[in-house]
C-alpha cells in the first residue's frame, strides 16, 4: 500500500502568558484540526472509521525542547499521528502578569502543518 496526502491545514496559536511552548503548540493543532473537515475520506474513499489515516504535524515553536510531544500528539484526534518539532514561530515581549507567573512576560506563537494522508493502492484509486 502507499500513502497519499489527502488534505493539509494550517492552524496557528499562542500563549498570552506564561510563555508555554505546549499550550502554544496543542492549541495550534487544534485551530488547523477544528477547521478541516474530512467527510471525503468516508463518502469518496469508502472509508469506516478513518482507518488506513495518517496524521503528521509538522509544529514549530521558538524553544522546541519545552514541547510536550505527547500532549500535542494527543490533541489530533484520529488516525496513525506522528510529529516534528522545529525552531520557529515568534516570541516577543508581552506584560509581566503576576498572577499568570513571575517574571514571565514574553507572548509564543506556534504554528502547525497537519498533513493528512491515506493507504491506496497502487492504482490510485484510493479505495480498498
Amino acid at each position: 500500500m502507499a500513502r497519499k496526502r489527502f488534505a493539509i491545514e494550517l492552524g496557528y496559536a499562542a500563549d498570552l502568558h506564561g510563555e508555554d511552548m505546549t499550550k502554544a503548540a496543542v492549541r495550534a493543532v487544534r485551530d488547523a484540526v477544528s477547521r478541516i473537515c474530512l467527510c471525503g475520506i468516508v463518502e469518496i474513499c469508502g472509508r469506516d472509521r478513518f482507518q488506513g489515516v495518517y496524521v503528521h504535524a509538522e509544529l514549530a515553536v521558538p524553544d522546541p525542547e519545552k514541547v510536550d510531544r505527547e500532549a500535542v500528539l494527543a490533541a489530533i484526534p484520529i488516525g496513525e499521528t506522528s510529529l516534528n518539532v522545529c525552531t520557529g514561530g515568534i516570541s516577543v515581549p508581552g506584560i509581566e502578569v503576576p498572577c499568570f507567573g513571575a517574571g514571565v512576560s514574553n507572548i509564543v506563537a506556534a504554528c502547525a502543518a497537519l498533513t493528512i494522508s491515506i493507504e491506496t493502492d497502487m492504482g490510485g484509486t484510493g479505495n480498498q
